[in-house]
């Protein structure tokens, strides 16, 4: 069985890896530095293969934005909805908004999108670009390889516990991303208290001003 999945990761392994990285693919980058530790990937192939997915993905999602980008708008209302917020990521960081786009959470997709809809300069998106995917393809895929090194320190037969590292990756990478979406969650829920806090008191503040005129009156 492993001899199975070994063979059909060596022969379709590198395309599911260009096709992750293309769209999102923190975690199955990770994954794919540990299964390169195993042996199933060799771990230039797994950086390279991921520069070149995410690298692509992102000059797409820039070209979309600026040749579709308002009718995306008129469409999708989630996109709408960020696209603000967007903006004003875009205006406090400018260009290095470019680079670490890909590390934004809830965003990964959206920025480069909004980006190429902007005035940015698509030469200098595209060199921003590649020494981000390069970044990114290496700290992810490293951080999978270095899981599988540190487990061979406690573990003799690490092939013997591979489903259960792989068990135990998976909930490191699940905690991580629910943490990140607790946090906005979080900061999502603050905002509202503070909006309603602030109408509360525009409300308390006319209904002041009203007792007041009518008491002159």
């Amino acid at each position: 069985m492993q001899e199975l999945f070994k063979e059909y990761l060596q022969a379709h392994g590198y395309w599911v890896l260009f096709l992750g990285t293309f769209l999102e693919g923190e975690a199955i980058l990770i994954f794919a530095g540990f299964l390169a530790f195993q042996g199933y990937f060799n771990i230039y192939g797994v950086i390279a293969c991921a520069l070149a997915g995410s690298f692509l993905g992102d000059q797409f999602y820039f070209h979309i934005g600026r040749i579709k980008g308002p009718y995306l708008l008129k469409v999708f209302t989630s996109f709408a909805r960020k696209f603000r917020k967007a903006l004003r990521l875009i205006e406090r960081y400018g260009t290095f908004v470019a680079f670490i786009s890909r590390y934004t959470y809830g965003f990964r997709i959206l920025l480069p999108i909004i980006l190429g809809m902007t005035k940015f300069p698509s030469r200098r998106f595209m060199y921003l670009n590649l020494v981000s995917a390069l970044s990114w393809a290496i700290i992810f895929s490293l951080a999978g390889y270095l899981f599988g090194k540190t487990a061979g320190l406690f573990i003799d037969d690490l092939e013997k516990y591979e489903p259960y590292l792989l068990l135990a990756l998976a909930g490191i990478t699940s905690c991580i991303w629910l943490s990140h979406f607790a946090a906005h969650w979080w900061r999502r829920r603050h905002a509202r208290a503070r909006l309603k806090r602030r109408k509360g008191s525009k409300a308390e503040a006319l209904a002041t001003e009203t007792r007041s005129k009518s008491e002159e009156d």
